[in-house]
């Protein structure tokens, strides 16, 4: 993530136990490792009692995010208002729709997230699901997404397995997409519910999620390059998806 000095950060402890109980949405809280102050750890219980990814860091990592007087702690205030995956698949359900879900697996770079979410509304995707500590959720996604992810709903969750649990018992298809698998795109029936997961910028998608999959599918290539950049696959992907729906 760019550790640059910008609008959305916040810092101090006052202005932050201000924000944890206003509506204010936090993406994310960094805390210096060295401090021993309870206020800190009063902090870091309420933000990831709230789902907000918490972080212990060095100081020296702590002044690069700003040189103001700090207290040991910063934060940035999220560009988006995340939405209640539970209520988002609900809604769905009652409008008689087939969820068409995306899911990030540690996909880190906002540029990523935000090509993914205009794919996401371009090809009838319904929702994204992130994990704490992935990309956050700031201006510069916003602009990659063309706004996308100020329009669909974005739920953010403390475990993506017991999330893929959920999804799988409300009858969605959990489908990892990776070069990994033997099967392709085509081979998957993605007329009905089905779920999507795009992994890691670095190792693709995690082994305990590779598990929860109920089918794989990888993007065929012909080329020298293995892999493509996840924001592409995803793009393919629900291409693909939004075409077997028409049909």
């Amino acid at each position: 993530m760019s550790e640059q000095l910008d609008d959305q950060l916040i810092y101090g402890i006052r202005p932050i136990e201000e924000a944890l109980e206003s509506e204010v949405v936090l993406d994310r809280v960094f805390i210096a490792q060295e401090s021993r102050n309870p206020a800190l750890m009063a902090i870091a219980a309420k933000a990831r009692k709230k789902g907000i990814f918490v972080k212990f860091v060095p100081n020296e990592r702590m002044q690069r995010f700003t040189r103001a007087n700090h207290q040991g702690v910063v934060s940035w205030a999220s560009s988006v208002a995340y939405a209640d995956l539970a209520d988002v698949m609900a809604g769905l359900a009652e409008r008689g729709v087939d969820p068409l879900v995306v899911v990030l697996d540690r996909v880190t770079d906002v540029r990523n997230v935000g090509a993914i979410a205009r794919s996401c509304e371009s090809f009838g995707a319904h929702t994204i699901v992130l994990s704490e500590g992935s990309a956050p959720m700031n201006a510069d996604a916003v602009k990659s997404s063309a706004g996308a992810l100020l329009r669909m709903p974005i739920c953010r969750v403390r475990s993506l397995p017991i999330a893929l649990t959920s999804l799988e018992m409300s009858g969605c298809q959990i489908v990892g997409i990776s070069e990994k698998a033997t099967g392709t795109l085509a081979d998957c029936d993605l007329r009905g519910p089905a779920v999507l997961i795009m992994g890691s910028e670095e190792d693709g998608i995690s082994p305990a999620l590779w598990k929860a999959c109920n089918a794989t599918a990888k993007i065929p290539t012909s080329g020298e390059t293995a892999s493509l950049n996840v924001s592409v696959a995803a793009g393919i992907a629900l291409y693909e998806a939004s075409m077997q729906r028409l049909s």
